[in-house]
């Protein structure tokens, strides 16, 4: 989620590079994450080649963002 609130949009193979994790895993990521309203998919091809784009959707930026607070409110009580 971090990538995508930093970045307009990223195709699957971006975004697997830069978590470097397996096509596997990053499909039922991606999936839960869609299924959840967390990101939008727009499908297109880009050189005849099938490219699909990945963005945070306003219902994800706000989850993810009241999820970096709660995380550093808990780090505030931690101290």
């Amino acid at each position: 989620m971090s990538a995508l609130l930093v970045n307009e949009s990223l195709d699957f193979t971006a975004l697997k590079e830069f978590l470097e994790v397996t096509d596997g895993n990053l499909a039922t990521h991606l999936k839960t994450l869609q299924k959840n309203g967390f990101i939008t998919i727009k499908k297109r091809f880009l050189d005849n080649k099938p490219n699909t784009q990945y963005a945070i959707s306003k219902e994800g930026r706000l989850a993810f963002t009241a999820h970096l607070n709660a995380l550093e409110a808990l780090l505030k009580q931690l101290k």
